[in-house]
């Protein structure tokens, strides 16, 4: 069965919903805000079995089982819309923009000129939007393993996405994203591992043996951008993931952001074995922002960018970072 399905004009006019089994379609379809009364809950977190966050008075507005997984759409008065696959959080409306901002423009930025990127999931959109922000960016592939996770961003997630997915640049990939990887005939600046955190399905791209396959694709000046957890409750699994990186690139550059649907500081890095984000200075931010009309970010800026990369000295004892 190939692993990118690929799209006639009729079928992209209709969305993805042209990929779903009847039954998916009808229930996304259906799904409506039900009276606030019927649908209010404690929508709960828990990153560890003895840790629990979350948020009173959610209002569930969708819920489906794919052909992978569940999918669920929630309405909160802090973060607004967001959504999760088998109750993990995976984005949200009120803060996308910390996580997606440093998933992309770091590493984007530290390229002199990246034309090609793939993202591996990011289904809701929220990393295409940032790379189509650089003018430099001619393609961008989309790899996402589940088909409704792309159908329900369109129908609830216009303010993630914003409409790159369809922007002409961007193609749809949709799949396992490490079959697209080992099949791939061309070669990319930047790979963006917008998947699900390394204890799920997805620990297998997160390996040595993974990152030897996507350097076939990756062009010599190639950058990897990855999230790798929270620091506060996987810091030991978190340092095995950066050793396994420095085991297959020369380069590796953790930084750190706060983001709040994750109750917690989230750890990411940028692997490559040529480029450094973390020596860029401020000004040569400065200078690659505005040679590439970049405006309008919310949170990623060349004052931020150093300090991104500054770790605090618990937290580099935890990694393992200290020689």
């Amino acid at each position: 069965m190939p692993f990118v399905r690929a799209l006639s004009e009729s079928a992209r006019a209709r969305g993805f919903s042209a990929l779903l089994p009847p039954s998916i379609i009808q229930t996304i379809g259906t799904a409506r805000p039900a009276a606030p009364a019927a649908l209010s809950t404690t929508l709960l977190f828990h990153p560890t079995p003895d840790v629990a966050y979350g948020f009173p008075n959610a209002r569930r507005l969708a819920r489906i089982e794919s052909e992978y997984q569940e999918i669920e759409v929630w309405e909160t008065s802090l973060l607004g819309r967001l959504f999760t696959l088998d109750g993990r959080p995976m984005t949200s409306v009120g803060d996308e923009f910390v996580y997606h901002e440093c998933m992309t423009h770091p590493a984007a930025l530290a390229h002199p000129a990246p034309k090609k990127a793939l993202v591996l999931g990011g289904g809701d959109g929220g990393a295409a939007r940032q790379l189509l922000r650089h003018p430099c960016i001619e393609r961008i592939v989309v790899a996402e393993l589940d088909a409704a996770v792309v159908d329900m961003a369109r129908r609830f997630l216009g303010d993630v996405h914003q409409g790159a997915l369809d922007d002409p640049r961007v193609e749809l990939a949709i799949g396992d994203a490490a079959r697209y990887v080992d099949h791939a005939c061309e070669h990319f600046d930047l790979a963006v591992f917008d998947l699900t955190p390394p204890d799920s399905p997805a620990a297998g791209l997160y390996t040595p043996a993974f990152y030897t396959r996507l350097k076939r694709i990756l062009t010599p000046q190639g950058a990897v951008s990855l999230h790798l957890g929270s620091p506060l409750y996987h810091g030991a699994r978190i340092a095995a993931l950066l050793a396994g990186l420095r085991e297959r690139f020369a380069v590796v550059a953790p930084l750190c952001a706060h983001v709040p649907l994750y109750g917690s500081p989230w750890l990411m890095a940028i692997a490559s074995d040529t480029l450094d984000a973390a020596s860029l200075f401020s000004h040569d931010i400065d200078a690659r922002l505005a040679e590439r009309h970049i405006e309008g970010l919310r949170f990623y800026d060349a004052k931020l960018h150093s300090a991104l990369f500054t770790l605090p000295h618990a937290l580099r004892d935890t990694l393992g970072m200290h020689r």
